[in-house]
């Protein structure tokens, strides 16, 4: 056990209107399984990130962070380090709070690479992530190290990418891995999905959907109706919060 009773010790996740965070339920039924009775796991859920420095102002014994959508990246001038990933990737999503300062890591690139690799196939060598979003480089970043090529769609066409509109036939059925990093579709939106012409996916492709509730997306459903393997995140948290568990214990 990394830790013991007497070591009192506050963690949290910082984000904005985050009452449904799997993260708390998360840590909160590890520490009862781990008999740490002195350790909490709170929501921080801020307005703006200019209200971060109070957490820890407001907050006695904070040891760690976890940071999700929309300050990934705002939450990094902050920070006194940041890790050698994080920084390649430009996304915080886990903090540790050291005698040096806070410093600043990415777990979701461990998480998803971790959920990703079981479903991987060979003929898997084109992807799209779909969002810009702070998930987005994570995910970027992990495919680069699997050397599988991608393109980003959004609305915007930003980072060289598509945007919805010019997205043909083609680039679907030669793009046999498509990750959704953007909220579209989370609950209560459940019936909303991205734009894409599903009706060109097949039984080669692979279908990842970041958001874990509800379990089975729109866009992973339409998915599965076309034969795609479909996967959500909720293993990509399990994988991050441990991974963060450890860098806090470290």
């Amino acid at each position: 056990m990394e830790k013991t009773e007497r070591q009192k010790a506050n963690f949290g996740l910082v984000g904005k209107d985050i009452s449904y965070s799997f993260s708390r339920g998360y840590f909160k039924k590890k520490f009862e399984d781990m008999g740490l009775n002195n350790h909490s796991y709170q929501n921080f859920d801020l307005q703006s990130i200019s209200e971060f420095p109070s957490i820890l102002k407001n907050t006695s014994d904070v040891k760690g962070l976890n940071v999700t959508i929309p300050y990934k990246e705002e939450v990094i001038p902050f920070l006194n380090e940041i890790d050698i990933a994080a920084k390649k990737i430009g996304a915080v999503n886990t903090i540790k709070v050291s005698e040096n300062g806070l410093i600043g890591f990415n777990t979701d690139a461990y998480g998803f690479k971790k959920s990703l690799e079981p479903h991987l196939k060979k003929h898997h060598k084109k992807a799209l992530i779909l969002g810009t979003g702070g998930a987005s480089k994570a995910i970027a970043f992990v495919l680069q190290e699997l050397e599988i090529d991608f393109s980003f769609v959004s609305r915007s066409g930003k980072n060289n990418g598509y945007n919805y509109q010019e997205l043909t036939d083609d680039i679907i059925i030669n793009h046999t891995l498509i990750i959704n990093s953007s909220p579209v579709g989370t609950f209560p939106n459940i019936k909303d999905k991205p734009a894409i012409p599903y009706t060109k996916i097949n039984k080669e492709h692979l279908l990842f959907d970041l958001i874990y509730n509800p379990e089975v997306t729109a866009f992973l459903a339409a998915g599965k109706a076309n034969g795609a393997t479909i996967c959500n995140g909720h293993k990509m948290l399990e994988f991050q919060a441990e991974k963060s568990w450890e860098i806090w214990n470290h």
